[in-house]
């Protein structure tokens, strides 16, 4: 299959085109500004789909609107009809389409011309009008108040919220490459993310979100603090997932990187690492040869222990039981207490029940390393942690 995409170099273009190249048996023909006017022959002599993403939004002057949008978009249909080819075409319209201010008008005109070629030649028309997109790559400062808020929040720039209560509504850039692959034919699977019917050319992208500009920046921020709190969002909900993609990838590369608080004793050291409500928290230990970490148990609290470095005995014992003398012991295992030899060499999780109290005992001659996880998020004013030997 032979793809044109206009406007290539824009935000959608070049997400769309990094997921066209993914897919096989096609061609793909880029044209943006500045571009050969060469390869828009091309394209237009035989492409099979047009992904038409070019336009103006942002003009110098408010009569470029109309050039650069419906007035290409006329181009474009003119030489398709000269050259009597009938491609599909995928038009990134807006909702602004329904609006009379410069950029609206220019784009519903846009549409006309599409939905003019469409009745003279019968060539299949798909019309999105995009709500507000937003996702990597985007133009900071410039259309898009989420790759600003991202962008500015991220380098302790400021930022101008005029109403907190305005309302805004998005969509997510890989949706909008996945709704226009949908369209296009050229995923096998149900269509997830583009809806449309057999009466009418315009589609929908789905899942959209409405969301209020005060609660949108609040979300940012708290994005912000995740390497401070240690408390990630509530990833659960995909768009939570999609803003926050969005907002790292407005990081300065030299801030990809951050250090932990370490706790440091004679033990060794220990870090918290992540923290949530929905799923508890993950910290890592480092532990000196011949130490024991733990003694203690829990009655709602819940752990994993994973040792990524060195070798462990980690113990537990019923604190219903008492402990068995040094003499008392089963298959060579002192009696009521339970031992697993653990090491960096194989991944082994162990549950770390309530009701029990447990160790870890580095046994090794190296230091030893180990992942924690925890169902609950550690409160010191209810620990629900009580000291008791293991053996």
């Amino acid at each position: 299959m032979k793809l044109l995409v206009t406007g290539s170099s824009g935000f959608i273009g070049r997400n769309l085109v990094v997921v066209l190249k993914r897919q096989s048996d096609v061609e793909i023909v880029e044209y943006d500004l500045g571009a050969p006017e060469s390869l828009l022959d091309e394209g237009l002599a035989t492409a099979d789909v047009i992904f038409h993403l070019a336009g103006i939004n942002r003009p110098d002057k408010v009569e470029d609107y109309d050039s650069g949008n419906a007035g290409f978009t006329q181009e474009l249909c003119e030489r398709l009809t000269e050259l009597d080819r009938k491609p599909t075409i995928i038009f990134s319209s807006s909702i602004q389409a329904t609006l009379d201010n410069p950029y609206g008008i220019s784009k519903r005109r846009a549409e006309e011309e599409l939905l003019k070629l469409s009745e003279q030649t019968g060539i299949r028309i798909v019309i999105l009008r995009m709500k507000n997109v937003f996702g990597k790559w985007c133009r900071p400062n410039y259309n898009s108040a989420v790759a600003t808020f991202c962008h500015n929040i991220a380098r302790n720039l400021p930022i101008t919220v005029n109403d907190p209560s305005s309302e805004i509504n998005l969509v997510y850039v890989d949706d909008v490459c996945a709704a226009m692959m949908e369209a296009a034919g050229l995923l096998t699977s149900p269509p997830k993310h583009f809806t449309s019917s057999s009466e009418s050319v315009y589609a929908e992208i789905t899942p959209a979100l409405k969301i209020t500009l005060g609660a949108l920046v609040d979300i940012i921020h708290s994005f912000k603090a995740i390497r401070s709190s240690l408390h990630a969002p509530a990833f659960n909900d995909p768009f939570i997932c999609r803003l926050y993609a969005t907002y790292l990838s407005y990081l300065e590369e030299p801030d990809f990187s951050y250090e932990l608080d370490i706790k440091t004793d004679n033990r060794g050291s220990l870090a918290e690492f992540l923290k949530s409500a929905s799923f508890g928290q993950i910290f890592v230990s480092r532990t000196k040869p011949g130490i024991t970490r733990g003694n203690h148990y829990h009655h709602t609290k819940t752990e994993k222990f994973l040792v990524v470095q060195g070798e462990a005995i980690i113990r537990f014992r019923d604190i219903r039981t008492e402990v068995g003398g040094q003499e008392a012991k089963v298959n060579g295992r002192r009696l009521n207490v339970i031992e697993y030899r653990v090491s960096g060499d194989k991944f082994q999780v162990v549950d770390i029940p309530p009701g029990y109290t447990h160790s870890i005992e580095n046994v090794g001659e190296s230091e030893l390393v180990t992942l924690f996880w925890a169902n609950q998020i550690f409160d010191p004013e209810d620990p629900d942690t009580y000291y008791c030997e293991v053996q």
